[in-house]
């Protein structure tokens, strides 16, 4: 985001946190339960990863020299972090397929983030197949992925913030190649632009969350990449680059904005692939963006990439520094990187004790910048205590 859009991003220091936010008396008694982990924090909180095309002007470039001797954020420097470009799948179609099977054990999601231009106001919204987060689906032992089904809505501004996720099975849900309907909301691609309508209830306090949301990508990535050298775990920049239009009827907004559209399909779950990750992402000039993210596979390899995408293509970056960030309330370690080793945290906008989502600001690739920043534990989120605490954050109907 260019540096006009800095006051958007102060305002969206919310009031009043959503979910476990709320509870923060709650988190001082389970500081002690709740296994703080020796890894650095990695990735994104609903798991973006990435790879890397080579540059049009070298066809011919090793796919898998990606992440070769990068330096993990606690400074250790580990073994190969090899991503690769897939062929299929994910890839090779215009927009989002909705229609992709998910075998038992997976997981399938798509990500959309967006901030306003102005009155300081943002989202995130997640359409979820197999929910990686779903307490419900991890104790059933993830046998049948569309029995676990929710879209996730968040919705952030100065006067506080809503957050939904109700799953629902597979009775509430109907897709094809280009609609996804989970109960009353939906995804569709519709002439090349992503409608969402939504009609949830948020919790803890249940108020209505209903309206539409328009994203108009700038450009489509069509390729998607393996996060593995097992090739488990995919991810796709759909539209790196877009904008958006909001507008809700519960409650009443209206804005419009930037945003960013993904998609993550696993054959297996997070936990059985990595141990943490972090992820961010920022819209620099000339229609370009800089997707930064780290991560610990579940064997323990390292990886870490700085990604541009442009209307041409996608081609990687020298790692700017690492930049340390505060620990969340729930003592969640944050890292990012930047220019001059050095960033700030402009407003916390989820605190859970296994994931964060915060609004930076930061310098990279010479160009100071506002960021979304996404943390997740996979340690802490196969918790007991926090298995416990997830149904009162993502309640169930059935159905």
């Amino acid at each position: 985001m260019h540096h006009g859009h800095a006051s958007a991003f102060e305002r969206l220091r919310t009031p009043a946190q959503a979910g476990f936010a709320a509870g923060y008396r709650d988190a001082e008694r389970l500081r002690a339960a709740v296994p703080v982990d020796g890894w650095s924090p990695l990735w994104t909180g609903l798991a973006r990863v990435g790879g890397l095309l080579p540059p049009p002007e070298q066809p011919n470039a090793d796919p898998w020299a990606l992440l070769r001797g990068r330096e993990h954020p606690s400074g250790r420097r580990g073994p190969d972090g090899r991503l690769v470009r897939t062929s299929g799948g994910l890839d090779d179609h215009a927009g989002p397929r909705f229609d992709r099977p998910v075998p038992p054990g997976g997981y399938l999601w798509w990500y959309v983030d967006a901030i306003a231009d102005e009155g300081g106001f943002g989202l995130t919204i997640i359409g979820f197949i197999g929910s990686v987060f779903s307490p419900y689906y991890k104790s059933s032992g993830r046998g049948r992925p569309e029995e676990h089904c929710a879209i996730n809505v968040a919705l952030y501004g100065p006067r506080g913030s809503r957050w939904a996720m109700t799953e629902r099975g597979s009775a509430r849900l109907a897709r094809s190649e280009t609609q996804f309907h989970v109960g009353p909301s939906a995804m569709r691609w519709e002439r090349g632009e992503l409608i969402i309508d939504l009609d949830e209830v948020a919790v803890p306090i249940p108020r209505r969350v209903r309206g539409r949301v328009r994203l108009i990508p700038d450009y489509i990535n069509p390729h998607g990449f393996a996060l593995d050298p097992a090739k488990r775990h995919y991810w796709r920049p759909i539209a790196p680059r877009a904008r958006v239009e909001v507008e809700m009827d519960k409650p009443g907004l209206k804005w419009a904005g930037h945003a960013y559209f993904d998609s993550n399909f696993g054959a297996e779950s997070l936990e059985e692939g990595f141990v943490d990750w972090q992820w961010s992402r920022a819209h620099l000039g000339r229609d370009e963006v800089a997707v930064i993210y780290e991560g610990v596979r579940a064997d323990r390899s390292e990886f870490a990439a700085a990604l541009r995408f442009a209307p041409d293509g996608v081609r990687e970056d020298e790692l700017p520094r690492a930049a340390p960030l505060p620990r969340t309330l729930w003592l969640m370690n944050r890292s990012t990187r930047s220019d001059s080793g050095r960033a700030r945290v402009l407003g916390t906008w989820e605190d859970a004790p296994f994931y964060a989502r915060s609004a930076l600001e930061t310098t990279l690739f010479g160009e100071r910048v506002q960021a979304v920043h996404e943390s997740l534990s996979l340690t802490r989120f196969a918790s007991p205590i926090v298995q416990h605490m997830l149904p009162y954050r993502m309640p169930r109907r059935p159905g």
